[in-house]
């Protein structure tokens, strides 16, 4: 416990200097290293493709998909980074005739294609007009649910959420999760209207605060339920106390691109 409170003692300011002060690109930069070995965790260190060539083709995919988020481009340009990824990956499974399972070639486009593309709506957020301040929002739905829950259920916990996926999360705990994140938006919604000058609308604040805290659980739960399926407790020691980036990163993996969609659908906060 001790290691974990140093390291996010740590870690925590240090990401949120490089994601608030620094420019976009420094942001650009950190998703993608976090991407790359995202897609390393997520198929060398489960087991479930140790393929030194695909694992290449998927952090190089990774990267180059991340770095589109950050320029910005044209549609163009991330299909043809995809369509090189799976032209690759058909390639070598034409090439290993029925040795490499399509399940296989699945798992790898997952590592290399979708989670840059969700964990990459940090670099889309930042990269927004006041994106400093709209991409504090994916960290507090997360960190705020996440802490809210734990510290309810550990207070209160009863009933068991998900026993077999992960005994310890608790009804209790989630509930509390949503009050917390509610909470939290209300505040983070005062600050910005009396410190930053926003309009804000609480209503879609409290629709933000509910929604971050499910999509926090789903993620959680969501990878968790493949380190179950593979036997492993953590995707890597990258973090000490924590584990790997998938496990730090996890919830945040549907937080992100779920702010992203809210706020294109129903800003709460604009000026």
């Amino acid at each position: 416990m001790k290691t974990r409170i140093l390291v996010a003692a740590v870690g925590l300011p240090l990401l949120l200097v490089i994601v608030l002060a620094l420019p976009p690109v420094a942001t650009a930069i950190l998703v993608a290293v976090m991407c790359a070995i995202g897609a390393y965790e997520l198929l060398w260190r489960t087991g479930l493709l140790r393929h030194v060539r695909i694992l290449v083709y998927s952090m190089v995919s990774a990267v180059a998909l991340c770095l589109w988020s950050w320029l910005d481009c044209s549609r163009v340009l991330g299909m043809a980074i995809a369509l090189l990824f799976f032209a690759a990956l058909f390639c070598e499974m034409l090439a290993a005739h029925t040795s490499l399972k399509f399940r296989s070639v699945c798992v790898a486009i997952f590592a290399g294609a979708v989670i840059p593309y969700m964990l990459g709506a940090l670099i889309r957020l930042r990269c927004m007009e006041n994106g400093q301040y709209y991409i504090l929002v994916a960290f507090i739905l997360t960190m705020v649910a996440d802490s809210g829950a734990y510290f309810v259920g550990k207070a209160m916990g009863k009933r068991k959420l998900a026993p077999i996926i992960s005994p310890n999360k608790t009804v209790e705990g989630a509930i509390g999760g949503v009050v917390a994140n509610i909470a939290a938006m209300a505040v983070y919604g005062v600050i910005l209207q009396f410190a930053f000058h926003f309009r804000v609308n609480y209503f879609f604040a409290v629709v933000y605060g509910i929604l971050g805290a499910g999509g926090s659980m789903l993620g959680d739960l969501g990878f968790s339920v493949i380190k179950r399926q593979v036997k492993i407790k953590d995707y890597g020691n990258l973090l000490p106390g924590h584990g790997g980036i998938l496990d730090r990163f996890d919830s945040t993996m549907v937080v992100a691109p779920l702010t992203e969609l809210l706020l294109l659908l129903i800003p709460f906060a604009v000026r």
